[in-house]
């Protein structure tokens, strides 16, 4: 299923329409791990020279969930917690969240796009570790929202056993350290943690910055194991910010006897989300990604 818009308005009012059916919840039950503020984010202002538009969010120390479930008569009990990237400043919660959403939901799978904290808006305290490891409390959300989704699958309509996580480019990094990582970043708060934090399969596109420019080796957080899911794996060739990141984690998972898939593109650059860019294929790799999905019993057909 490739993403396709008309006329501007038109996406406009698709978009509006994304954004006004999605409800949005609060991950935690009070301050997130290490916050003493509550800021829900702030959005900045289009550029004129994205077409369609794109939402660029930051300054969020209170991360939250959009919930975009499938519709009642498609919905097969998957779930996928959705990662938006954007260099962990800011996050894009539309192309690179809710735009994915509405591909999943037409395979009768439910999206959730977790609004995760942002180095921007961070307590002045905590600056210098933010900087230093501007992807542990993403990881911390990361973590909580699957817990969270695992926790009230019931609620959801999931199966619990079928609660997937993707990531776009900066959320791409959160996840594959999630994927790989069977430690828990933040001591537990209430019964939500007391479940799997594990997901069941992913889809990383284009993550960001996974592999060491000087050694060409994965970055130390992120250890492929026999523990890791099945995995879908998508870049292009002539994507410079992101190295051989997702070679390596496929031949990670190689390694180690788990299930994968990499598609690697001609050309597409970064940043294109599930849209078409010019002169490039690369807004298909969704069919390719739908075709996984079905072949693992994901989607419906």
């Amino acid at each position: 299923m490739r993403s396709s818009f008309g006329t501007l308005p038109a996406f406009i009012l698709f978009l509006f329409s994304l954004t006004a059916s999605a409800e949005n919840i609060q991950l935690w039950p009070d301050f997130a791990p290490g916050e003493t503020s509550k800021k829900a984010g702030t959005a900045l202002p289009m550029r004129p020279e994205d077409s369609p538009p794109i939402t660029r969010v930051e300054n969020i120390t209170t991360p939250s969930l959009d919930l975009y479930p499938a519709p009642g008569e498609k919905g097969n009990g998957v779930g996928i917690l959705i990662l938006p990237g954007g260099g962990f400043a800011k996050i894009v919660p539309d192309m690179e969240g809710s735009e994915a959403a509405k591909w999943l939901n037409g395979l009768g799978i439910s999206a959730y796009v977790l609004n995760y904290r942002t180095t921007s808006g961070a307590d002045a305290s905590a600056e210098v570790a933010v900087k230093a490891e501007p992807w542990k409390r993403p990881l911390q959300d990361s973590q909580r929202a699957i817990r969270h989704l695992r926790h009230h699958a019931a609620k959801y309509g999931l199966d619990p056993a079928k609660i997937g996580l993707m990531g776009f480019s900066a959320g791409g990094q959160v996840a594959a350290i999630h994927l790989t990582t069977e430690t828990s970043a933040y001591e537990a708060v209430d019964a939500v943690d007391q479940v799997s934090a594990r997901p069941d399969f992913s889809i990383l596109i284009y993550p960001w910055r996974v592999s060491d420019d000087t050694t060409g080796a994965l970055i130390p957080q992120i250890v492929p194991s026999d523990r890791m899911p099945p995995g879908f794996l998508v870049h292009t060739d002539d994507d410079k910010s992101s190295s051989l990141g997702a070679a390596l984690i496929y031949l990670g998972m190689k390694k180690h006897g788990v299930s994968g898939e990499l598609h690697v593109y001609q050309n597409g650059g970064h940043g294109y989300g599930t849209r078409d860019r010019p002169d490039s294929v690369i807004g298909t790799w969704t069919d390719r990604a739908t075709d996984w999905l079905r072949l693992r019993g994901l989607a419906v057909k």
